[in-house]
């Protein structure tokens, strides 16, 4: 039973500054270089019937390439923080995309998501993390920010167990118009 999610990958300067943001830090657990992705959907265990679903209402999906850029950096989990992330500046595209996501999920049977969007990129899991160190951290380097990279395709992730999280596993890609197989195209041409 795969778990599985809809995610952006990140380019590899993108990732590299990212992962150059690993201070030491009190309970935290940072995520690993290749792992640093953007969640659109997370789907969960599911069957490999309802997976298939899922990858096929994903398939359907047909946006343009947009740009996004990584800013600002923040914590969840108030007085008990969670994890640390990186934020994305607000980007009508990526949401359009996240929705669509959330039908995919939909189409295939999935329970709907019950907390808004809200995009960001997983940096540190923190466990008995003290919420003044956490604030000195987010302190020094809130004013993170990178140049901003363009979004040519969506992937479809697995992730498999192990402790304390596993390797994510590409399932499936899914370029979006105007991508890698989009170059050169008129208008009124279509991607085969």
């Amino acid at each position: 039973m795969p778990r599985l999610f809809a995610a952006v990958e990140l380019p590899e300067e993108a990732r590299d500054e990212l992962a150059a943001l690993e201070a030491p830090l009190q309970g935290a657990r940072w995520m690993e270089h290749d792992e640093l992705h953007l969640t659109l959907r997370f789907a969960g265990d599911v069957d490999n019937a309802r997976a298939r679903e899922f990858a096929d209402a994903l398939a359907s999906i047909a946006r343009d390439v947009f740009e996004i850029r990584i800013a600002g950096l923040g914590a969840f989990g108030g007085n008990d923080p969670r994890a640390l992330w990186a934020g994305v500046e607000p980007n009508p595209a990526l949401d359009q995309l996240a929705r669509d996501c959330e039908r995919a999920a939909r189409q295939a049977g999935l329970p709907p998501e019950t907390r808004a969007f809200k995009p960001h990129v997983t940096l540190a899991r923190l466990r008995y993390a003290r919420v003044d160190t956490v604030a000195r951290y987010l302190e020094h380097n809130g004013g993170f920010r990178l140049a901003p990279f363009v979004v040519e395709r969506f992937v479809l992730f697995s992730s498999r167990p192990q402790v304390g999280g596993g390797l994510y596993v590409l399932e499936e890609a899914f370029p979006l118009r105007g991508g890698m197989l989009g170059y050169g195209l008129d208008e009124d041409d279509e991607a085969v």
